[in-house]
């Protein structure tokens, strides 16, 4: 067979002192089906399918990006995995710990929350006197029914020390809402908050 020097799928054949030799390339085979790959797959897809309804607010608040990389990607690489939480079977949204916007604004400060007759209710401290914090900034609220509904609201942080926002939702009472958040974008729209948690009470 003379010299053998080559390789073929899984074969490496080479000379070692004047013989031939033939072995088996290394690998290890993939399961695609174990747990850890099962539970990041469901990971991905929770975090996918939020992008889903808050994607164009997303997209308004994560700004600056390198060009390589889109809102949507910012986005899943915000959350995944710190959104996640992992403590039972199955892995589920962390809400409090979801991040839809990313920046250095600085946001109004929620000071209570009600809901009244498919109405809630924010009051907040406008943080206007705070450097860069300007009453044209835009303030959102957004919020999520367990039902899949989205509505939100926008509104001037103003020049006054506390602001309120009203949502208005259809047939919604405190049990119904599954999420609640809040940002802030300048009026430019160059500018954005970190988005924070509302923790919606009664």
């Amino acid at each position: 067979m003379g010299q053998m020097r080559k390789s073929y799928a899984n074969v490496n054949t080479y000379v070692h002192k004047g013989q031939n030799v033939v072995s088996a390339k290394a690998f290890n085979r993939k399961d695609k089906n174990s747990d850890a790959q099962k539970v990041q797959r469901a990971s991905f897809k929770l975090i996918g399918d939020v992008w889903v309804w808050v994607g164009g607010f997303a997209a308004d608040g994560l700004l600056n990006l390198p060009q390589s990389q889109s809102p949507y990607n910012a986005f899943m690489a915000l959350n995944l995995p710190e959104a996640i939480d992992n403590s039972s079977e199955v892995p589920v949204i962390d809400y409090p710990k979801l991040r839809i916007t990313r920046g250095s604004l600085i946001a109004v400060e929620v000071i209570s929350t009600s809901v009244d007759a498919s109405v809630l209710t924010v009051n907040y401290d406008s943080q206007v006197d705070y450097p860069q914090a300007d009453a044209t900034d835009v303030v959102t609220v957004l919020v999520k029914t367990l039902r899949g509904a989205v509505y939100f609201k926008r509104q001037a942080r103003g020049e006054a020390f506390e602001g309120t926002i009203l949502v208005q939702m259809r047939n919604v009472v405190l049990a119904d809402i599954e999420c609640a958040y809040l940002f802030v974008i300048s009026a430019d729209g160059k500018k954005t908050s970190n988005s924070v948690f509302v923790e919606v009470n009664s």
